[in-house]
């Protein structure tokens, strides 16, 4: 079995090599055809090529493996090969389901209905680190979208970042995918890449920050990624053994290449010591001064990572430095006080060597972490280490780190790809690093991020409502038999009347106030509304009604004496609230800035009219004259 797996399934090779510029446009002029083609594929189709695309890749993840390592002398082949495996496996089962084709969403009652769209043609850039997990990436949600996908592979790594592309492709044309929906560049360079980029509809970047740029200043829209200088704070309520065990299983994986995984450690003070006492018991290597300096001219040369300690091993790295240690060691760990850029273990490392800083506090150890993200991580992952009950302390951590992906109790490398650790984060070996990073999205790149999402809407008819009262009494002899409720069923206590003088010296508020006091309601009357009442006149009234403090408001009138009221009513029951921002003019009134606050907590609100014309009585609407 390990045999059938360890060999490549690639059919014979008849494709065009590219290896000019003339063979290069002619490609791409070739895929975009291609891809107008499988634009028109059904999802059923779209969904059947993914699956036989995902096995195909599945199928060979041993030998691209072993492929990688031979060719770019970085890594570890059974890592390589978990690399692979996810890139496949957990890529199909996080899409397999996904609507990428046609209406993916649709709301009837509300007349939206979404269409996805492929892209057209994708530029990938992949590094050398992750070759073929990455190019097995990329193109299954490339497919899964509908979109053409044409690879930069990086010159180290270009045979096995080929063979996964080939791998690919062939699978999917066998499943009806386009001929040449999938293909690369055979002998990358500068030239090539960057047209590659300036020919395509869109770029999904991985790779250090100068890729990243170019990717951007192509014109062209693009995806891209960039260095990661992940900050890990072990707090002294974290399990320390669960910390130091997950952090060298993060730190060793594929020799450290994965770009979210640890770069520095920062232990509070209390625990340093027995945090380096189980890293040393797990097989780690702290180095004294001497075998520090000399690590540290072995991590940059002239101001750069040293390329010759990416992916290596620790006993390896520690060769190359010119120190002794066990063949076994699993990381080289150098004490350190600085975070700034002159400090050679405050950088980003790709490699099992890690700094390792002590704070006296968890203020400082954030402090230190914020310095290490903005030398060279903006963006990318931050960890932390700590007992999910310190709520608070989690809370200011979240705050401060600006990274995408803030873990807790995580391995770093499994945890930003998603999917291994939380299964609510989605897998990808591409990861956003937001503006902070200089990149266009902050979350792990997926498919939804390789369509054009149509949005169809359809004309509604603003919906119209009316609001009256609870209850209306109409015919003669009604008000009667109205107000009789104010006292056998409500059981109110104190009436506050509104009127104008002249129904007040009329005689006509007497009925009323007669049914009142056969009833026991103690009542008061404000009889100065005039014709188009105006605010002074309403506060006037509020004032007198704080003063009464009745449970219940009659409105007596026509349209100027139930509009006072009413505005009487709204400043009495909320003397707080500001009245201009109240009467502010709106366009639809479910969206007003406004919250119109909440009235009837202090009295209730009884209107009687006298006339037949404003329907003042039956509409929460009132209309005063601002005198200012």
């Amino acid at each position: 079995m390990a045999n059938k797996d360890d060999k490549l399934n690639l059919a014979n090779d008849n494709t065009q090599v590219i290896d000019t510029l003339d063979a290069l446009l002619a490609k791409m002029k070739e895929m975009k055809e291609a891809q107008r083609i499988f634009a028109t594929y059904s999802q059923e189709q779209v969904d059947k090529i993914f699956l036989a695309a995902s096995l195909a890749a599945n199928k060979n993840r041993i030998a691209l493996a072993k492929m990688a390592v031979e060719e770019t002398g970085m890594g570890i082949v059974e890592d390589k090969v978990i690399k692979n495996h996810y890139a496949s496996e957990y890529i199909y089962h996080a899409y397999k389901d996904t609507k990428t084709c046609g209406v993916i969403e649709e709301d009837k009652a509300n007349g939206i209905r979404k269409i996805a769209d492929p892209i057209g043609l994708i530029a990938a850039v992949i590094p050398t680190t992750n070759p073929t997990s990455t190019a097995i990436f990329k193109t299954l949600i490339s497919l899964k979208t509908r979109n053409a996908i044409i690879i930069s592979p990086h010159p180290r790594a270009k045979k096995c970042t080929i063979a996964a592309a080939k791998i690919v492709l062939e699978a999917a044309v066998a499943a009806g995918a386009p001929e040449g929906i999938i293909a690369w560049i055979d002998v990358p360079s500068l030239e090539l890449t960057n047209e590659v980029m300036k020919n395509s509809d869109t770029i999904l970047a991985t790779g250090g920050p100068g890729m990243v740029k170019s990717a951007y200043s192509s014109g062209k829209p693009a995806l891209g990624v960039g260095a990661g200088n992940t900050p890990v704070i072990i707090d002294d309520t974290a399990d320390i053994k669960q910390a130091v065990s997950s952090i060298i299983l993060s730190k060793t994986f594929d020799n450290g290449m994965i770009c979210a995984s640890e770069q520095s450690v920062t232990v509070l003070d209390s625990i340093y010591d027995e945090v380096k006492e189980e890293f040393a018991y797990r097989g780690c290597c702290l180095l004294n001064p001497e075998e520090l300096e000399k690590t540290r001219k072995t991590i940059l040369i002239n101001g750069s990572l040293n390329a010759n300690i990416v992916g290596q091993s620790a006993y390896k790295i520690a060769t190359l430095a010119g120190i002794k240690v066990p063949e076994d060691t699993r990381v080289l760990i150098g004490e350190v006080e600085s975070v700034d850029i002159s400090e050679e273990f405050a950088h980003e490392k790709l490699s099992p060597v890690l700094a390792l800083y002590r704070a006296k506090t968890f203020d400082e150890a954030i402090e230190k972490s914020e310095q290490l993200i903005a030398d060279g991580g903006y963006g990318h992952t931050a960890s932390l280490y700590i007992n999910i009950n310190q709520k608070d302390k989690m809370a200011k951590y979240e705050q401060a780190m600006k990274t995408c992906r803030i873990l807790i109790n995580t391995p770093a490398a499994h945890g930003g790809i998603g999917d291994l650790y939380n299964f609510k984060l989605p897998p990808s070996l591409t990861l956003g690093c937001g503006t902070w990073g200089g990149n266009s999205v902050s979350e792990n790149v997926g498919v939804k991020h390789l369509l054009n999402i149509k949005t169809v809407a359809e004309r509604r008819e603003n919906m119209l409502w009316f609001r009256a009262p609870e209850k209306i009494y109409f015919k003669k002899g009604s008000m009667e038999v109205a107000l009789d409720e104010l006292g056998t069923i409500m059981n109110k206590k104190k009436a506050f009347i509104v009127t104008d003088t002249f129904l007040y010296k009329n005689g006509n508020v007497k009925p009323i106030s007669d049914k009142l006091d056969a009833m026991g309601i103690t009542h008061t009357c404000f009889y100065d509304v005039e014709p188009d009442p105006t605010l002074a006149c309403a506060k006037e009234g509020a004032k007198a009604m704080t003063s009464f403090e009745p449970d219940v408001i009659i409105a007596f009138g026509g349209g100027s004496a139930m509009d006072a009221a009413k505005i009487m009513w709204l400043l009495y029951e909320h003397p707080e609230a500001d009245f201009h921002d109240m009467a502010m003019v709106f366009m639809d009134i479910r969206k007003r800035i406004y919250t119109f606050p909440k009235m009837g907590e202090k009295a209730y609100f009884v209107a009687i009219p006298t006339t037949s014309g404003t329907g003042s009585e039956v509409t929460p609407f009132a209309v005063i004259t601002d005198e200012v």
